[in-house]
């Protein structure tokens, strides 16, 4: 029989839209693994699904496993025989392989000759394969809740109803969660509820959109994309089309139909953001924006169904969005009547972690160093205290209570509002920037000052508790929280020291809150933990993990000066002498670390009897005096570029000259050669590194 295509489908009660995908790619991928343990040719493997169904495709499936040679290894001939009679290890080994001890083959090897038998095991059948891998998939998909139904043990995500296994046209007799293999799915289950008969597995695609079902989750995705822009259109507007929303929308839906609605324009009275998240939140809609980007009273939702009113479909959503809209401007115009400065009490009842106190006092200790940071930016120390004494009182507000995603943003309306100063009432919205690696920075100095003091509170407190993030698991998102201060200093280009804040952040600890369990250590604990974060910061600028590790190996703590040196190390790496240069480095720090050398660079002009020690020495001389202001100024790429002319008298040097001389004198003062020559690299990185 040749290779045929299998499919397997599990037919469903509706399934929860952000389980979708995760279940789908988790049985393709049970399934793939289990074929590829048996060792089952096929060529490739699709997930489909729907909210009603999980299906899975194998491209070409052979119809059994290959033969194979199997040779079992039993005892030393040594101990199988005793003057030429078999012994009990013989005959054990000759049962255990279902032939006579004289049916049996002799194996050489390197260490002796050892009793065999060598057999041709026939592949076994999918068909007789297939049913423990399908039950064994299923059995491993990552089911977020399993609930019973009727008077069944058996337990799934959600009640199951059909299961579908065709190997090209052939039914696989398997039993899953106490259901029939069968060829029998199902359609739409409005527009085509009858059962559909699949004659071969080719046919599934096909028969289930004829029947009303986009099985191909990607398909059915940009049908909605599609559909959605070319609503759009008609209302000359632009749509929003947030990718998350998309996939959750899809999974929602197995015939998308888009429609567009309607709302009152005296919502618009109220803050777009409020609107969209209403929209998104509850009933995953897609919004509108005019040639201005502003807000359209309109929006569009994804029907399941091809109705033959839809002005009936469409009326129905507007009625369902009138309230919560409704209610949005209900929490908009309740949040404004008090001001954010009168909600300062509310928020030492609120906890921030019981050992870190409330959000009173995270707010004080924030304010502190808030401040210190914008001494240092040209920042305004006033607007920073002020920025967070206000950063959390949005938290308490009604909006942010119903909609956590708009923290940050409520707080700017309120502070607006209220007649903050605009840079504080910004500097609230932007603490939250950024919110993941690519994303944008405060633009202000008050936000970039209040942003990484935030964090920076974060970081010690959690980490001064015990709670360090281990493997994956990283609940307070501490990993963002340092690549974001990272972020913040380099693309703000802000020259602060990170050692100096940490301290500053842990002594507010010990001040303004329940006080730290663990102090001592704790800020090389957590400086190590954030500077450690730029090796996926390289990683993402393209910069190798070797030059990371030269920059590490030296201690810088100004994330900007850090970011620098990467830079330059990187560029260096890409020249000719760079490899050469690495080499000679490791060469002389091996040579210096033998020597216990005492790190000495005093070089006596008078006792270089070498011609090429002689020239290195000048070299390394004029590199000095070359290199000092451009190390001044953090042009380090600039002061590489002169660094690389030391490859020829380093290379002549290691030809021509014997380090180890038997003159102790001549000796020292050749190590205190290589030591200048060490010190002149260091001062960028430890470019021993690159070698790695």
């Amino acid at each position: 029989m040749a290779a045929q295509p299998l499919l397997v489908e599990l037919g469903v009660e509706e399934l929860p839209p952000s389980a979708i995908d995760a279940l789908s790619d988790s049985l393709a991928q049970g399934i793939r693994r289990g074929l590829e343990t048996a060792e089952v040719a096929f060529e490739g493997v699709t997930a489909y699904a729907t909210p009603r169904r999980l299906a899975v495709r194998i491209e070409a499936l052979a119809d059994k496993q290959p033969d194979r040679d199997v040779e079992k290894r039993g005892p030393a001939l040594t101990a199988a025989f005793k003057d030429g009679v078999p012994t009990k290890a013989a005959e054990g080994f000759a049962r255990s392989c279902g032939v006579a001890v004289d049916d049996l083959i002799h194996l050489e090897t390197d260490k002796g000759t050892w009793l065999g038998y060598r057999e041709q095991q026939q592949g076994e059948s999918v068909a007789a394969l297939l049913p423990g891998i399908i039950d064994k998939a299923i059995a491993a998909l990552p089911v977020p809740k399993n609930m019973r139904w009727g008077a069944s043990r058996i337990e799934f995500s959600r009640p199951v109803h059909w299961l579908v296994a065709l190997h090209g046209d052939a039914v696989i007799a398997a039993s899953v969660l106490g259901l029939e293999a069968g060829r029998t799915t199902r359609g739409h289950r409005f527009h085509a509820p009858d059962a559909i008969e699949l004659s071969h597995a080719d046919d599934y695609l096909a028969a289930l959109e004829n029947a009303w079902v986009l099985a191909d989750r990607d398909v059915r995705r940009e049908r909605i994309r599609e559909q959605v822009l070319a609503e759009a259109e008609l209302m000359d507007a632009d749509a929003v089309i947030d990718e998350d929303l998309l996939v959750e929308v899809s999974g929602l839906v197995e015939w998308p139909v888009a429609l567009t609605g309607s709302f009152d324009e005296r919502f618009l009275e109220v803050p777009a953001e409020c609107l969209i998240s209403s929209m998104k939140a509850n009933q995953k809609y897609f919004h509108l924006l005019d040639g201005e980007g502003k807000l359209k009273p309109a929006f569009i939702t994804i029907s399941n169904i091809d109705s033959k009113e839809p002005e009936q479909v469409i009326s129905g959503n507007e009625k369902v969005i009138r309230p919560r809209l409704a209610d949005a401007a209900f929490f908009y115009e309740t949040d404004r009547r008090r001001t954010l400065a009168e909600r300062i009490a509310e928020l030492g009842s609120v906890v921030f972690q019981k050992q870190l106190g409330s959000l009173a006092d995270k707010a004080a200790r924030n304010a502190a160093v808030a401040a210190h940071i914008v001494a240092q930016t040209d920042g305004d120390e006033a607007k920073a205290r002020r920025a967070a004494e206000l950063a959390k009182c949005d938290l308490v507000t009604e909006m942010v209570l119903e909609f956590p995603e708009l923290q940050g943003t409520m707080g700017r309306y309120y502070a607006e509002h209220d007649g903050e100063d605009a840079e504080v009432a910004q500097a609230i919205e932007e603490q939250y920037l950024p919110r993941f690696a690519s994303d944008a920075i405060p633009t202000t100095r008050t936000g970039q000052a209040l942003a990484i003091a935030d964090r920076l509170d974060t970081l010690t407190g959690i980490f001064g508790i015990g709670q360090r993030p281990s493997g994956t698991k990283d609940p307070f998102a501490l990993r963002r929280a340092a690549i974001g201060v990272l972020n913040i200093m380099i693309k703000g280009e802000l020259a602060l020291d990170l050692r100096e804040l940490l301290e500053l952040a842990v002594a507010q600890h010990q001040t303004k809150g329940k006080g730290l369990p663990k102090v001592d250590g704790l800020v090389e604990d957590v400086l190590g933990y954030m500077l450690d974060r730029f090796r996926a910061w390289a990683l993402d600028e393209g910069i190798g993990a070797e030059v990371y590790l030269a920059v590490r190996a030296r201690p810088v703590t100004q994330p900007l000066d850090f970011a620098r040196r990467l830079r330059a190390v990187s560029h260096f790496a890409g020249r000719d002498e760079a490899a050469a240069l690495a080499a000679a480095n490791k060469r002389v720090s091996n040579i210096l670390a033998k020597q216990a050398h005492d790190g000495s660079t005093a070089v006596d002009a008078g006792l270089l009897n070498e011609q090429a020690e002689a020239t290195l020495h000048e070299a390394v001389a004029r590199c000095q005096q070359q290199v000092a202001p451009l190390f001044q100024s953090a042009s380090y790429s600039d002061a590489l570029d002169v660094l690389a002319s030391l490859r020829a008298p380093v290379d002549a040097f290691f030809d021509q000259v014997m380090v180890m001389a038997d003159d102790s004198a001549v000796r020292a003062n050749r190590l205190a050669l290589l030591a200048s020559l060490q010190a002149l690299f260091l001062e960028i990185a430890d470019i021993a590194e690159l070698q790695q």
